[in-house]
């Protein structure tokens, strides 16, 4: 199982100077020198992973893996996973979906692991600042079960219990809220899938690593675009505000529209930016 947090850091990195700030600056951080990424991703330049020991944390009855990975992508976002290895039944993975939903223990520690990566990057975060949106995402990975089981299953016999998984819900949900939460399903072969919602994602494939590349980077993806529509439409409000106001004796002063219309050129500049560089990987 692997829980991801998205933050929005800075207005871009320096990958290269970010992978030698990093190399250098502690032992305890582990820069892959190697970046992975899927051979379908072109990537430019590609993602840097960076794993840095971390404390255990009990959640859900579950441990976290003693090491926290990050991926810093060239627009300015961090993605942080932490890893929690996973052996039982099927049955127990919708309680564990519901306790990771938006859980608010690791949300706070990604938080403050950013606060000080950025901290260790220094210029090779241009203009930085940790926004307060998150995006937080799960991915439940099978490599394998007890007993051979055809993927076909996951949404026939066992259709109950994954899609309470994909919904984080612990309670029974309707025929139709199954057939909802199982729609949007990928499968290449009879021994794998991939079953997709909005929050939480079940792969069943000993070999997934690029499904869940693609699914951080989405999950990245949705993170920038949220961020960048509060910018505007605060920048917007201030402008509808402006030019609400009543001209009085501001009409022999000099324009009060201009900063604001400064910011909303800004804003609308570094949305075709932002937009160029999510979508063209």
């Amino acid at each position: 199982c692997y829980v991801l947090f998205a933050y929005d850091v800075a207005h871009a990195f320096d990958l290269a100077a970010a992978e030698r700030r990093l190399a250098s600056a502690t032992q305890r951080q582990t820069v892959k020198q190697k970046r992975r990424a899927p051979a379908f991703f072109e990537y430019d330049p590609a993602p840097l992973r960076v794993t840095e020991p971390a404390e255990s944390l009990a959640v859900g009855g579950q441990v976290t893996a003693p090491s926290v990975e990050f991926v810093l992508y060239d627009f300015g976002a961090v993605s942080v996973s932490y890893a929690i290895p996973l052996q039982g039944p099927l049955t127990e993975l919708p309680g564990l979906s519901t306790i990771l939903y938006g859980n608010e223990q690791l949300q706070t520690d990604s938080r403050r692991r950013v606060q000080q990566l950025v901290e260790a990057l220094g210029d090779a975060a241009i203009r930085s600042r940790l926004a307060e949106f998150v995006e937080d995402y799960v991915v439940f990975q099978i490599e394998a079960f007890s007993e051979p089981l055809e993927a076909s299953m996951l949404w026939t016999e066992h259709a109950q219990t994954v899609a309470q998984v994909l919904r984080a819900e612990s309670r029974p949900l309707s025929q139709q809220e199954v057939s909802d939460a199982l729609a949007s399903r990928l499968s290449f072969g009879p021994n794998d899938a991939t079953l997709i919602d909005t929050d939480v994602t079940l792969l069943f494939d000993p070999e997934g690593e690029d499904v869940r590349a693609v699914v951080e980077f989405a999950n990245t993806q949705l993170l920038e675009m949220r961020y960048l529509d509060a910018q505007l439409d605060e920048a917007l409000e201030q402008a509808y505000g402006l030019l609400g106001r009543s001209p009085g004796l501001r009409r022999f002063l000099p324009s009060p529209y201009g900063l604001p219309l400064q910011r909303l050129g800004r804003l609308q500049l570094d949305a075709a930016v932002l937009f160029e560089q999510v979508t063209n990987a």
